[in-house]
Parts: C-alpha cells; structure tokens; sequence
C-alpha cells in the first residue's frame, strides 16, 4: 500500500491542505501568549488570623491549632504548614493538584466557619481565607515615593487609585503593597497624666468608643415630607480628637490631649520601604496563573502615564523590574536560535544535494511543521513560552528525518534512470513504511510526559505534546508533500561530481570495508558494546545530580534576618546601611528595600528583604558571581544573616523560606525539636558546600514575664482580664475605634507614649480599676524579664523548623541532599525526624521518578516496533544503539562540567527516539533483502551502504539544528544547555557506534534464528 499515491495525483488537494495549515498556524502565532514557562498553577489557600498582642504561643494554641484539626479532614489536601507570631497566624494549605482550587477554597471557608465557636472571643474578625499561586512571583515591581509628603497620603493615592487600576487589568492576580502606610490616628498615652486625673485605660477606650461613633439615626416621618436624622458624631482626624472629651470631673473638661499625645501616623509603624535612601511604597503585580505576562506588562505600561500625570504633588512613580523584558528577551533568543537552527540544517541538505529544488523540497518540512503545531497549539491553549520553543528548536534537526529519508530514496531511483513522477511513486512506496515506523516510534517517546504526575509533569506537559505533534506533522508532511514535490520539481542529475560527492563516496567505500571486517570480527563489537554500557553506568553514578537550574532573569532577593528582639529603628538603620552597601556593587543598578516585611508582603519582626535590579547582562558578571560578591561585601554586618538567591523559575511547594531550599525538621516532642535543631544547623554550617544556612526556630526573643498575685489581685477586684487589656491597650496597638471616610475605614489606635515603653518599670505607671478606685499594676503582678519563641511552626498538624540553605558553587543538590541525610542519621535523636521540603523534596521525588519514566519510554518504542514488524528480535536490534547514547550523553556532560539535571535527562530521553532511527533505517532496508535471500551479512552491508546518505544526512542535521541549543545563546540560555549538550553528545558518539554495533547485533539475533528457520522446511517433510 502506497499512502503516498493520493497526494501525488492530487496536486491541488495537497496544495490547498498545506497552504491551510500553514495560514492558520501563522495566525495563531501572532495570538498565542507569551509566558516564560507553561502555567502550573497549585491549588493553594491561605488562611491569615490576627489577634493584636497576642503572643505567639496564645497565636498558635487557641488559633493556629483548632484551625489546623479543621483542616485536617478537608478531602485533597496534601501538605499543611502554619507560622504563629505576636499577634498573627498564617496557615498555608496545598492541595493536590488534581484538586479544583475553588472548591478547596470553599471548604476551606466551611471549615473555618465550623471552627469559629473555638477562637478566641478577642478576634477581632474571622480569619481571612484567599486563594494563592506560590509558584506565580511578582512579575512588575513598581515604586511610589513622594519626598515631600506624609507617607500615608501617598499610601491613600496608591491604595485609593494605582492599586484599583492595574488590578483591574485582565490577567492580575493582585497587587501587593510592600511598606504600606495607612493612615490611622495614634494616641499615645501619658501615664502620669492620667494617674493625677484618675483615668484608667479601659476609661479612656471607652470616652474615645463612645465620641467617636458612626450609628444608624433613622427617618423623621413627616405628614408631607420624610427626613433623614444625620448626626454628625465621627471624628476625622488627630486635631478633631485632641479636643474629645474625656472625663468631667466637678464641672471640668477633661480632653484627650491632656492626658495622650494625638498624632496622624499610620495604622503599622514598624514596617517600611525604601527606593535607595528614600522612603517608598513598593507595589509587586502578581498574574493570575495562564495570564500571558507580556499583556499585562504592555497594559501596565499604558496605563502608567495616566496615573503619574494624577500623582500628589511631588511624588513619583518608577517601574524598577519588569520581569516581562527578560520574558522577551528569552523568547526572542529562543526563536533565534530556533532560525539558527533551520538555517544550519537547511545548509546540510545544500551540502549533500547541491541542487536548489531538492533542498528547498526537503527544507518546506521545517515550516509547515512547525507553523502547524503552531496551530494545534492554540486549539489546546497552550502558551509561547521557552520549553514549547525549545520543543521546536529541538525538532528543527529531527524534524526533516522523514522528508530528507523520503527525498533521498525517491532521488535514488530517479538517478536510476526513472522519470520523477515514477521515481515519486516507486520511492515513496518503498520507504514509507519505514518513515511511519520512524515518525511513530519518535512521537510515542514523549507519551510518558503525559501520564507523569507532580509538578515534573505539569510543566512538561507542554514540552511533551508540542515535540510529538511537530514530528507527527513532519511525517504528514514527508508522506504528502514531500513526494508531491518530488514528482514534479525533483531535479537531482548532475553533470559531474563536486569535490564533496567525491570525497563523501570514498567515505562511504571505507566505511563499506571497516563495516565488512567489523562484521567478520563480531566479538571486539560486542565487547565495546557492553564496555560502553558498564561506561554509562559509571558515568551515571559518578555524574553531579541536579534539578531545574536558575535562570539570570537579571534580580537577585536578599532575605535578612536580624536577631530576636531587635527594635524597629535600629532594624531600620541597619537595613538602609545594608543596601547601600549592595547599591555600590557596579554591577546592580538599584535596590528596593523593605524591612519588617518577609516574601509575600507578609510581616516579620526581625526580618528585611532586598529587591535588587541588575544592569544588563553583557555590562556585569554572570549573577552567580554576583551574589558571591554580594555575600562577601555584608559580611562586616554582625548578628545579621543575609541570604542572596536568583527567584526560581518556578517555586516548588508552600513552604516559604529565606533561602533556596528547605529541610524540614518535626518532633511532638517541642523540647527535643529545640534542642536538636542548634546542632544539625551547626553541622549543615561546617559542611562544604553549603552557604546561607538558618533556621526559622528562634528562642531568644527578648520577653516580660507578668504573674498575677492572685490573692491580692481578688482582695482589691482586679480580675487577670483586667489586667491582660490594660497590657493590651499599653502596649499591643489595640485598635479602639474606626473612622468612616468615603472611600476607605481607617483605624484609631491606643498604646503607651512610646517614651513610657522603654523597660520594665513601664509597667509600674499602669492603672487598673478595682473595688476602691485606680490600682497600680506593680501591685497585683510580679514582672521579670525572659526569652520565649518569636514564632512558633506547625507542619502538618505537628511543630516543626525549616531549615533553610543555598549551595556554594559547583554544589549540586543531589551531592547536598546525601550531605543533609547522612548529618540527619548521625545528629538528629529518633524522636525528631526530617524531610526535604519545597525545590529539595521535588527533586528527590523526580529522581525516583524520571529513571522509571526513561524505562517506560524504551518499553513503549519496544512495542510499537514489534507491533509494526511484526517481530520480537527486529525491535531489539534497533535498541542497541540506546546505551550508546546514553554513554555519549553523560561523557558529554561530564567533559563539560554539567549536571544531569531535569533538562538534560529529558534530552536523554529525548535521544531514546533519536538514535533508533539509525537502526530502523538499517533494518529495515535489510529486512527487505533477506526477504530477497540474501544471508544476513551481505543484507546488512547492502543497507547500510545503500542508507549511509540519509543516514549521515539526518544525523548531521540533528546535531547542527542542536548545536545553537548546546552553545546557549542570550537570555535562558543557562537551563536549555545542559540538554543541548546531552543531545548533541549523544548523537555524536552513537552516530559512530551505531553504524558498527547495530549491523553486529542484527547478524548475530538472525544466525541465532536461522536453526529455528531452517527446521521448519524439515518439520513439514516430516510431517
């Protein structure tokens, strides 16, 4: 059956289908989206909890830890970790992720509402629940600053306008404020004041509860005419309040601003933001997960001079990182390399053809390939992004296999003599069943991505899909078009051989000698053969293992922590200090700062985070070197762990960290958690290899320890909740009451003067109410000063400390997760167990995985190829070759320094479909003369001599249109080389091997079926 035939009559037929093809998928190129990576969005809810004052011991016995019971029983939910500290909670739950996000988000809801009946009565809202993409980081960083403005005006214009309006452009996520200032009116108690006038601070909560109202007055109903009562009972501002009354005392006003500082500030003072040395608000867009990036970032920038031309006076608004540039700037490297890459192997058909027409009819495979999956992609939804596009630039050399193996047998018989149309029918009809075994078994090997599980597959997917349909495509193209072209176009005589023809024919006569003495030689083939496998084997175990590598997308984070009890104004100096120093390195351009506030815009007392910008990448030092110039210029900053790190591509789990990866320590057991976690730190600290390493298990937090004398305390009334919000109102920020303005609720807050706040005789000036008037608070309580925990972790229900770490250099995670085993079985007691957590416990659950996949895959091509010969033995030999590229992979690698990490095992794998083209084209061909009666020898010699061309041809092809990939061009460079290089590699040295080992193994599997053969001529005489 010849499938060629139709298209080949059918000239217009074939035209107008590939013309069709080919218009569509050029304009679903110009609508696919641009993304730098296929969207995998986790299913993951966060729950926030505040209670002002609350310790986080209180924080997370009475709410982290109903909550979590609740959660507990909520179907999907694959991982649960929770942070208490003073006076908030933060659970963070992930779903698996075949788990609808809504749904989970509702039950989340549910369970929260269920567990309301068990916080405590103080909250002053139940917890929040909202949805979140841990693996979605900012794209857009933008930064207000108006010098000669109160931070919280400038905070009310970018709440009240900048925020609505990018979060209203399609595709964003949200808008996170880092350093944001909302306005508030602080009154600042004076103890001694309200002593000499009798007032308490629960008196004073009240005066200011009770003139400070918002409160429906209803409808005067008139015989003609209704009126709405409106009393005007709100105070606005710091001056409206100053004037309140207090008390009246024998006829005498007392007003708050005797007995309190009354001052406009903002409702959180111990968080801020800088850009340089200037105060700012930092606004992070988040997308929405399949939101295109370059959309939005174009979206962004159009609605920016509208909003800067409204600014306040003075103010100013700077976008410091788009992360939509290096998104373009990848892709067009990508799709350069891409053209590279077609160009190189169209200049292969050149050098082997010499003709215009055969080389232009070989070369149309490569667009109308790839402009047609350009087409199935916009019908699956997929996105433009760097691992589709490498998908293609990897088939651009694979992808001309058919057309070249097509093109070449169909010349063949025309140099023959016959006429094209003939030559088209004859060749086509010859070789096309090898071109569907060869388009089959390739597209089959990325099946697997489709059934793998995890984020592996998810982000794989895409991969996956986008190379079989190119190569499916490609197959189409060779069995319709191609022989089309060749029937009516093909002109392949020439009147004289080219030096190279010459040349290549002398190649192939050696090769046809080497190739007959090998064969009469068997044993020293087979030998190399196993050699190569023991090879790969070595090779494979000795091989650094890692992950998915970090791409320079031109921003490093800085994480700091600074030690336990730290004051804000000191924190601050120190963070300011800390970033100049950062600033002066020549190779960033500018640094946003923030202090009080980890990743996510999410508080932390001792903590501070650097945002910094680097210059374009051909004016500074790759951004690894960077980060160690960085580490070694604040190490002069004592007591402060700063840790340096590129954002990953994409984040691996909900833990959150100050550092790349994560090694999670449990124990139900608190104290032996406590005392174990110091010495593994230490450990994992002296260990080579290993940089930035902490913890999150922080015990010294610098604390007052109050103990109520109860007996006197009951003898002059004072009850311990008297006395635990008196401390409240002295010393947690308690809000006390609400402004109503038009467009937002701002807060009114009560504390002590911050001068009455500075050590523990700041107790003795509370006054408590009790039976006989005001009692001081020294009276009823012992005070003494104490450490406890800053913050308290849960991970699953259980306590629990990450540790947190980057490697050094030249380290690579499978080296450093043995390094963290081995310390874990020597340190850590039996009743304290550790896992890897985030990047760390992905990569140990691909390591597993990926092995089990690259088998799979073999099994799978085993079985297609037996079901299309029709044969055990014939599948067998062409699989010879797959050890010989896997050698060729890893040496490869290991010559050049790389690991074998997520992408260059996909290229191995890859190579599984690649290099059994060789034998399927050998064969194949072979098949067909020992069908003829040629014995197995002189069967294999004839197909190897007569496909030495195409052979040679594809195979160049492979490793010209896989070179731009290996070398690494541009942006995002540094992920896609190690599979260039393990791709390239492999081709090369199987290439070699093959033309030997494949001819080896197919005699020596027909001499060990010839018995069998032969008996059943004998067995049927016999009969």
């Amino acid at each position: 059956m010849n499938i060629s035939a139709l298209f080949i009559r059918r000239r217009v037929l074939t035209i107008v289908l590939t013309l069709g093809l080919v218009v569509y998928g050029i304009f679903a190129f110009l609508r696919l989206p641009v993304a730098l990576l296929p969207s995998v969005d986790f299913p993951t809810v966060v729950v926030a909890a505040s209670l002002p004052g609350a310790s986080p011991q209180t924080m997370a016995s009475s709410v982290a830890t109903p909550l979590e019971k609740q959660f507990s029983a909520i179907p999907g939910l694959a991982s649960m970790s929770s942070t208490s500290s003073q006076g908030s909670s933060r659970i963070i739950l992930q779903f698996d992720l075949s788990q609808n996000i809504d749904v989970a988000t509702q039950n989340v809801q549910n369970a929260v509402t269920q567990a309301a009946h068990l916080l405590p009565p103080g909250l002053p809202s139940l917890p929040l629940v909202r949805q979140i993409n841990p693996s979605a980081a900012p794209i857009e960083f933008i930064a207000l600053s108006a010098p000669q403005m109160p931070i919280y005006r400038l905070n009310q214009y970018a709440v009240d306008r900048v925020v609505p309006a990018l979060s209203g452009i399609p595709g964003v996520a949200q808008v996170q404020v880092f350093g944001e200032q909302n306005y508030a009116v602080r009154i600042h108690a004076i103890p001694f004041s309200m002593a000499a006038r009798g007032i308490s601070l629960q008196t004073l909560s009240q005066a200011i509860g009770s003139h400070n109202v918002n409160l429906p007055q209803g409808t005067l109903l008139g015989e003609a005419r209704n009126y709405a009562v409106n009393v005007h009972g709100q105070l606005h501002d710091a001056e409206a309040f100053r004037e309140m009354p207090v008390l009246q005392s024998q006829g005498t006003v007392i007003p708050l601003a005797d007995v309190a500082t009354v001052q406009d500030g903002v409702d959180n003072d111990q968080i801020a933001s800088w850009l340089g040395p200037q105060r700012a608000l930092i606004l992070a867009v988040v997308r929405q997960p399949d939101a295109d990036t370059v959309a939005i970032s174009t979206a962004i920038q159009k609605r920016l001079p509208d909003l800067a031309a409204s600014l306040p006076g003075g103010a100013q608004m700077k976008v410091i990182y788009d992360k939509a540039d290096y998104i373009r700037s990848a892709v067009q490297e990508t799709e350069f390399t891409l053209l590279l890459a077609s160009i190189l192997v169209a200049a292969v058909l050149w050098l082997f053809l010499r003709r215009g027409s055969p080389t232009l009819i070989g070369a149309l495979a490569i667009p109308t390939s790839i402009l047609g999956t350009f087409a199935v992609m916009s019908v699956l939804g997929y996105t433009l992004n760097t691992l589709t596009l490498l998908a293609l630039t990897l088939a651009v050399g694979f992808v001309v296999d058919d057309a070249v193996v097509m093109l070449e047998n169909i010349s063949r018989h025309e140099e023959m003599g016959e006429d094209p149309e003939t030559a088209a029918f004859r060749g086509s009809e010859e070789i096309g069943f090898t071109v569907v075994s060869m388009t089959l078994s390739l597209a089959v090997v990325f099946l697997p991505f489709l059934l793998m599980g995890g984020i592996i597959g998810r982000l794989f997917r895409e991969f996956g899909v986008t190379i079989a349909v190119v190569i499916l495509l490609s197959g189409l193209v060779s069995l319709t078009l191609t022989p089309m072209l060749c029937a009516r176009y093909l002109q392949v005589k020439h009147d004289a051989a080219s030096a190279f023809e010459r040349w290549f024919l002398r190649l192939r006569d050696r090769y046809g000698q080497s190739l007959r003495w090998t064969l009469a030689h068997r044993g020293w083939v087979y030998g190399v053969a196993g050699l190569s496998f023991a090879a790969m084997i070595g090779l494979f175990l000795i091989l650094p293992k890692g992950f998915i590598p970090s791409d320079d997308s031109g921003m490093i984070m800085g994480n700091l922590q600074y030690p336990e009890g730290i004051s804000f104004a000191e924190l601050s100096r120190q963070q300011q200090a800390i970033a100049a120093v950062v600033e002066k390195n020549p190779a960033v351009m500018s640094v946003l700062s923030s202090a009080g506030q980890g990743a996510g815009a999410f508080g932390s007392a001792n903590t501070g985070r650097l945002i910094i910008r680097l210059k374009p990448l051909g004016q500074r030092p790759a951004g690894t070197m960077v980060i160690q110039q960085l580490r070694r210029s604040v190490e002069r900053f004592r007591g402060v762990q700063v840790s340096f790190m590129m954002p990953p591509a994409i984040q691996m789990g909900p833990i959150s960290s100050q550092s790349s990866y994560q090694y999670v320590l449990q124990s139900e057991n608190q104290g032996s958690l406590d005392a174990a976690v110091p010495k593994f730190v230490e450990a994992l600290r002296a260990a080579p290899g290993f940089q930035s390493v902490t913890s999150d298990l922080q015990l010294a937090d610098p604390q007052i320890d109050v103990k109520i004398l109860q007996k006197r305390a009951q003898a002059l009334g004072v009850t311990p909740q008297v006395i635990e919000q008196a401390l409240n109102f002295a010393f947690g920020g308690t809000q006390v009451g609400t402004i109503y303005a038009a467009t937002n609720q701002y807060s009114v807050i009560l504390d002590l003067a911050r001068r009455f706040q500075q050590n523990l005789s700041a107790l003795d000036n509370i006054l408590l109410p009790g039976n006989g008037g005001l009692v001081p608070l020294s009276s009823v309580t012992q005070a003494s000063y104490g450490v406890g925990p800053l913050s308290i972790s849960h991970y699953n229900g259980i306590p629990s400390v990450t540790v947190s770490y980057n490697l050094a250099p030249g380290m690579a995670l499978g080296s450093a997760s043995t390094t963290i085993q081995k310390l874990a079985s020597e340190i850590l007691p039996a009743d304290v167990q550790g896992t890897a957590g985030g990047t760390a416990a992905a990569f140990q659950q691909s390591s597993g995985g990926l092995p089990l996949l690259l088998l799979a895959t073999v099994a799978l091509i085993y079985a297609i190829l037996a079901i299309l010969y029709e044969d055990f033995v014939h599948p067998l030999t062409i699989l010879t070759a797959l050890p010989l590229a896997g050698f060729g992979a890893l040496l490869a690698l290991w010559i050049f320094g790389k690991e074998l990490d997520l992408f260059s095992f996909v290229g191995i794998i890859m190579l599984v479909g690649l290099v059994k083209k060789n034998g399927i084209i050998m064969v194949d061909f072979a098949v067909h003369r020992r069908r003829a009666g040629a014995d197995p020898v002189t069967a294999m010699v004839d197909a190897c001599l007569t496909r030495f061309r195409p052979i040679m041809m594809t195979n160049l092809a492979a490793v010209l249109g896989i070179l731009p990939i290996a070398i690494g061009f541009g942006a995002g460079a540094e992920s896609r080389v190690p599979l260039g290089v393990a791709v390239a590699g492999g081709i090369v040295v199987s290439q070699f091997l093959t033309l030997y080992v494949t001819p080896a193994f197919y005699v020596l599997f027909e001499n060990l079926r010839r018995p069998r053969r032969a008996a059943r001529p004998a067995l049927a005489e016999g009969g």
